[in-house]
């Protein structure tokens, strides 16, 4: 993906070679089956640390990959000899969404869409399964994105990505597909036509290998299709035609497994790259030729202009295809909110969207922000990104020449649609690990696949009163690592609305949820805010309801709450939040750690088998990979504990898969074993037995 102009700190992950990856990039590590590996040497407990994989198509470059980098061909992979395919694998089939009655009177339905293209990681040393770390991009405004792209890819490391497992896991909760990435990167930046050549690579039979490798990859680790970016220039015509026919028979092999293509506005059809920032004459085979669709969508290059997106738009009418199935790149990277665009071009106010969107790199949320950042400073920074400048996209500003917020034009969607429903608004990292409020881990994490669905409209409040600040907050927490935070002089009711449902309810369903009141809050009196019904309009209220459902008082500790629908009768709940009241306008503090819609409640199978299938010792720590037998019934996901000599249980991470890795174990004092458990945890967050192992020191 190249755009004029582009200097080199823009392209540190994605384009530089081999040696200046390394210079920018520093350190980082790689593992799995290679042909040529970059590192050798006696055993150690990072050899068992599984990554994200990355491949070249088949023949590798020339020379030594650089420290921490391993060399794979794709074409000589299988996945019998993955070794961390356990680790990589999704497990979280791709919800179905609907759309409810927009938040405002400017977001349209059914037209443009957003297509969002973000680095996670480096390409070499990306975690299988989330890290020691709170610092990291954990993107939850899912409600505005029809597809993630997991971008990277540079000459020195690899070019073909495929998708880590937390970030499919999380992106399928919320009905988001997730392409990887074949980037076949300019000349200038280290790429060889020879990757471009061995990609479309035809066997004897005049078929096409490598095609079916991606289709085998994309089936065996759970992710959704393929972003083909070939920006690698010096081709010709026949190769143009080579590649065209390759994206057919991708597409054909894909399309009974569910899988999607997305391509890149780069090469054309006289085999070279040019960027054309439109559908015109010159890419339209890539996108759709006499026979029918080639790829399912196209991510316009950034050089459009407000004619070459209308001229898109009615070419693709013509070919009886959706204009929005045009994603014009928006570029996000260096300048986040502030990044200049004419919005008018792509989604103007007052008539139809032209086209729809894609935002390139919109992980500068996170990445703007100074050494020493927080995990809530990134929310609030994700959340104005997203919302808008005014945190609420029931009253959205940017309409304008500046910063026009997805929000603002995009409808949201969601997939709370069956019971049970059950959130702890954990965004898939924190400072520590809570467990019924308390605290079970005080080690810094992240893990996307363990992110909760958390509201959409960030934030809706309605109130004729002083508007409260609501956040996802990080300092407490009822169970995973954030809870929300609702904060203020309340000299009004509010209602702070959080998620529209399509949820059945009869005599039996009930409202469960555990929230407190800081210290520093006055009292709070809480209602449970439901309407059976949807907004009368855009923008409209939803017609509510409010249950009563106590007073907290400050310092008390978390309590749980439970609220009968019964009064209500049957019907569909399409709407659910909390109105708050607090007294005689004190400002207010209070949390809300967990929310559940359900009908019955209990516990769920245990897993069983747990085994520690290898394990390394280094520098007095080791580390150990475990596998188990899936429990039976269904499953959110698996929590690994150490048990303490003295009984305590300590937690170690979670996963959607059967597989961890559990890194840098101690041992403690008169411990004479490593006692592991896993535990199976359901939607509504129940847990089961342990199945539990000892391994000597």
């Amino acid at each position: 993906m190249h755009q004029q102009p582009f200097p080199l700190s823009r392209r540190r992950v994605v384009l530089a070679g081999a040696g200046a990856a390394a210079a920018l990039l520093g350190p980082s590590l790689g593992g799995g089956t290679a042909r040529a590996a970059g590192r050798s040497g006696a055993r150690a407990a990072d050899s068992l640390q599984p990554y994200a994989s990355y491949w070249f198509p088949d023949s590798l470059p020339s020379g030594t990959p650089g420290a921490g980098i391993t060399w794979r061909s794709l074409a000589a992979w299988t996945p019998e000899g993955d070794r961390d395919l356990a680790f990589n694998t999704a497990t979280v089939p791709l919800a179905e969404r609907f759309t409810p009655v927009a938040a405002n009177t400017t977001a349209r339905s059914g037209q443009a869409r957003i297509s969002a293209l973000a680095a996670f990681d480096h390409t070499a040393g990306n975690p299988s399964q989330g890290s020691a770390t709170a610092d990291y991009y954990a993107p939850t405004h899912w409600a505005y994105i029809d597809e993630l792209i997991f971008w990277g890819g540079s000459s020195g490391e690899g070019l073909v990505l495929a998708p880590n497992a937390p970030v499919v896991d999380a992106a399928h909760r919320n009905g988001v597909p997730v392409l990887g990435t074949v980037f076949l990167p300019p000349v200038a930046f280290g790429g060889n036509l020879r990757w471009t050549r061995d990609l479309v690579r035809k066997d004897a039979a005049g078929r096409f290998p490598l095609a079916a490798k991606l289709v085998e990859v994309a089936t065996a680790y759970g992710f959704d299709g393929w972003f083909i970016n070939a920006e690698t220039d010096g081709g010709d015509a026949a190769l143009a035609a080579d590649m065209q026919a390759f994206l057919r028979a991708l597409r054909a092999a894909g399309a009974g497994h569910g899988l999607r293509i997305t391509w890149y506005d780069a090469m054309n059809t006289t085999g070279q790259v040019g960027w054309q920032g439109a559908l015109n004459a010159r890419n339209q085979p890539f996108f759709q030729d006499g026979s029918g669709p080639v790829a399912d969508s196209m991510f316009v290059d950034f050089r459009w202009s407000a004619q070459r997106l209308a001229d898109s738009g009615k070419l693709a009418d013509q070919l009886g295809r959706s204009r929005y199935e045009l994603w014009a790149g928006v570029d996000v990277e260096s300048r986040g909110w502030d990044s200049a665009a004419d919005w008018d071009a792509i989604i103007p106010t007052g008539r139809d969207h032209v086209v729809s969107y894609g935002f390139y790199r919109p992980e500068w949320t996170l990445t703007h922000l100074p050494a020493g950042r927080t995990p809530g400073q990134f929310h609030a920074a994700d959340d104005r990104f997203w919302s808008g400048e005014g945190l609420d996209p029931t009253r959205p500003a940017g309409t304008g020449g500046g910063w026009r917020a997805p929000a603002v034009a995009v409808a949201d969607r969601s997939t709370v649609t069956a019971l049970p429903f059950a959130t702890t608004f954990n965004t898939g990292h924190g400072l520590r690990w809570y467990e019924d409020g308390a605290a079970t881990s005080d080690a810094p994490w992240n893990h996307l696949g363990l992110q909760d669905r958390l509201p959409p409209r960030r934030w809706s409040v309605r109130t004729t009163g002083r508007r409260p600040a609501v956040s996802l907050d990080f300092a407490d927490a009822w169970r995973g690592g954030s809870s929300l935070l609702v904060g203020g002089a309340l000299d009004a009711p509010a209602t702070v609305e959080l998620f529209p449902t399509r949820l059945p309810v009869d005599s039996g369903t009930v409202v469960e949820f555990a929230h407190r009141a800081d210290a520093a809050s006055g009292p709070v009196t809480v209602e449970v805010a439901v309407a059976l019904h949807e907004p009368s309009a855009p923008g409209e209220p939803a017609p509510y309801t409010y249950l009563p459902a106590g007073t907290v008082e400050p310092g008390s500790g978390w309590r749980t709450a439970t609220v009968r629908l019964g009064s209500l009768g049957g019907g569909t709940l399409h709407a659910l939040g909390v109105r708050l009241t607090g007294r005689g306008g004190a400002p207010v503090a209070w949390r809300l750690g967990s929310l559940a819609v359900r009908e019955t409640a209990g516990r769920p199978a245990a897993p069983g088998g747990l085994t520690v299938t290898d394990a390394a010792t280094a520098d007095g720590t080791t580390s150990v990979r475990l596998a188990w037998r899936r429990a039976a019934g269904p499953v959110r996901h698996y929590e690994l504990h150490r048990v303490l000599p003295d009984g305590g249980r300590r937690f170690l991470g979670g996963t959607c898969g059967a597989a961890f890795h559990v890194p840098g174990l101690s041992r403690e004092r008169g411990e004479p074993a490593l006692v592991l458990e896993v535990r199976a945890v359901d939607e509504l967050f129940a847990v089961s037995e342990p199945s539990s192992v000892r391994h000597p020191w």
